[in-house]
């Protein structure tokens, strides 16, 4: 597993330095325009902080814990998670490892879930977290704060059902119940250990997460971390096989079918383990149990791993390969990277392979560009050889009329930037941070006025129409933008014989997938049978808390994305006109300066064509080096 993470970690460090390369040669050539220094960079950064999630989740008591010891951490001897009979994880637990930050759990406190922030709103809240140093040369000393995630304590009804942790309405709710009339909650919302271990300094990150009761009242398993996992282990028990809340997780939070990274593990055979029968009637019956997962979750049976998770942590911690094979962890683990690493890859290299073609048709349209007007130049430099000075001064007249002309279309420019910034100002008000916050705060304000499901159905049934209206207006906005651009591309490309590609078009049906996917969740976990019946008036305010989060992350980030389209849209456009202007400007200075003295003729043609030689070789170098990239993305 570190071999093949180190690979791909290598493999993405070599793209990125055949990137950078390729980028620093484009941008000392002068090919890159404010388009191209967009998606460079987001291809760099999107390299540079890539990662590889996995998720593990079960029902409590499963072995989640034990089997991500067993896979990640059995060279340390140890068990590094706490497991065991019961409830060990009581919080959602991701560990990864950041350099920016010491060896350490960070702790979100329960008492957060009584706030409107999501998790990922505290991500970037340091202070609410409780920091815990991990002392890596004393096993014992990190044992004792990674129990942490174990913690619980004790609360009364009321401080429960806030949190969104009990439901009044709930038939099942008293069994929750000690005999004081509390309440047993975890300590903590979230965890997070950052760990130098070998595979998380590659990027690896893993969720563990507690029983399936966490998913449905901690949003942020639902909505962000979980669908959000490159591959997710879904652990069931051989003893028990697949019970309703695991068939009912599966279908709606993992995905019937099994899709790409989603694995389903048939832990704890070895309870199935009998001396008095043989092997192969032992492995009849677990053969038989697969098959019943599989039918039961719509699987093929090579989509469920039977293993034992703890038989397989202590023969790798006692080197027994036989306790080791007959745990049959081993097939698990070659099919978890088999599947997550080529996968992740595969993104990847689609998403560079269209980046790079558009820069790459942008770069040849400037490269033409240049070479031409060059081209040009020279030609009338050549023409003038044996002139007398009457041609030469009607050549500098007709320059002189072209400059007025484009003079006059640069004129017309501005009538259409003036436009421009209108339509970009309508934009924002259907797109803009504010109509969010205020979509927010109305949402709020509705679930406050009504304590019935019926109005809280009804106020996020219009969020979500609003949401949706929302982006229909500003998508309508950025199809204007482009359709007058590409009017001017197209006079400008007339008019004036520049090589022009249209405009960088843009499009938000990324951003209102993500909308509908969040939207599908909200209604999976909140079906109408499900409002009939139960009132988790809390749980829903928790949710939509979440859902706040996330929905203005996604139009953080759309409006990041169109304010930088906004930028760059004339950029192509823009880069010409300088181009051009400089071009009729030098044209118009040499044949001035021939005009003044005859004898410099030959010493311009010379230049020029130096300068096209200079032009032809970072043309060459570009090509060289995109191709160097190209072999990099593809080995």
């Amino acid at each position: 597993m570190v071999r093949d993470l180190e690979q791909y970690s290598a493999w993405r460090q070599d793209v990125l330095a055949a990137l950078r390369a390729w980028q620093q040669a484009a941008q000392a050539a002068g090919l890159v325009d404010g388009a191209s220094a967009l998606r460079l960079a987001r291809c760099v950064s999107r390299l540079a902080d890539d990662r590889l999630s996995v998720a593990f989740v079960a029902e409590f008591s499963r072995g989640k814990s034990e089997l991500i010891n067993a896979i990640f951490f059995a060279d340390y001897g140890q068990r590094i998670l706490p497991s065991g009979a019961g409830r060990t994880t009581m919080c959602p637990t991701e560990l990864l490892y950041d350099a920016a930050w010491q060896p350490s759990i960070r702790l979100l406190p329960i008492e957060t879930r009584a706030q409107n922030l999501s998790t990922s709103d505290y991500r970037e809240l340091p202070a609410a977290w409780t920091v815990l140093p991990l002392n890596l040369d004393a096993g014992e000393d990190m044992q004792d704060a990674i129990r942490q995630v174990s913690l619980t304590r004790k609360v009364g009804v009321e401080e429960a059902a806030r949190y969104g942790l009990y439901d009044f309405d709930d038939a099942d709710a008293q069994a929750l119940l000690d005999e004081d009339g509390q309440v047993e909650i975890s300590m903590w919302r979230h965890a997070i250990i950052n760990f130098p271990h070998p595979l998380l300094k590659h990027g690896l990150v893993i969720l563990d997460t507690p029983g399936l009761n966490a998913i449905g009242t901690e949003p942020e398993l639902t909505l962000n971390l979980i669908p959000n996992a490159h591959a997710v282990l879904f652990i069931l028990a051989a003893d028990t096989g697949v019970t309703r809340s695991d068939i009912e997780v599966w279908r709606n939070h993992i995905g019937a079918g099994g899709g790409s990274g989603r694995l389903v593990v048939l832990n704890k055979i070895d309870s199935m383990w009998d001396e008095l029968r043989g092997d192969a009637e032992v492995a009849q019956a677990i053969a038989r149990q697969q098959a019943s997962v599989a039918h039961l979750l719509n699987l093929d049976a090579g989509q469920v791993f039977p293993v034992s998770a703890q038989k397989a942590l202590v023969g790798k911690i006692n080197h027994d390969d036989d306790l080791l094979e007959k745990s049959r962890l081993l097939p698990l683990e070659a099919a978890l990277f088999n599947e997550l690493i080529p996968a992740r890859k595969n993104i990847i290299r689609r998403q560079l392979d269209f980046d790079l073609d558009a820069i790459v048709s942008a770069q040849q349209v400037q490269y033409g560009a240049r070479a031409r007007g060059i081209a040009e130049q020279l030609h009338e430099l050549h023409s003038l050889r044996g002139k007398n000075q009457n041609v030469i001064a009607h050549m500098m007249r007709r320059i002189d009329i072209e400059k007025k002309e484009f003079d006059s279309s640069l004129f017309k420019l501005q009538a259409t930037r003036a436009v421009f910034t209108r339509l970009s100002t309508e934009l924002y008000t259907s797109l803009g941070m504010e109509i969010v916050r205020d979509d927010i705060d109305a949402v709020r304000l509705a679930m406050q006025r009504s304590r019935f499901f019926t109005g809280l159905r009804d106020a996020m049934r219009q969020y979500f129409e609003r949401i949706g209206q929302n982006l229909e207006r500003s998508e309508r906005k950025t199809s204007e933008i482009t359709e007058m651009m590409q009017v001017m591309y197209r006079r400008f490309a007339t008019e004036h014989g520049l090589a022009l590609a249209m405009p960088m078009p843009f499009s938000l049906a990324r951003y209102r997938q993500e909308i509908d996917d969040i939207e599908v969740v909200y209604h999976k976990q909140f079906g109408t049978a499900t409002l009939l019946t139960t009132s988790r008036v809390v749980l829903m305010e928790k949710f939509f808390d979440t859902i706040a989060s996330r929905v203005r992350r996604s139009f953080t980030a759309a409006n990041d994305d169109a304010s930088a389209w906004l930028k760059v849209i004339m950029a192509p456009l823009e880069a010409q006109i300088v181009e051009y202007k400089e071009h009729l400007k030098l044209r118009l200075a040499s044949i001035q300066r021939i005009h003044d003295a005859t004898g410099s003729l030959e010493q311009k043609i010379a230049g020029f064509e130096a300068s096209l030689a200079a032009l032809e070789r970072d043309k060459a170098q570009l090509a060289q080096l995109g191709d160097s990239l190209r072999a990099a993305i593809a080995a």
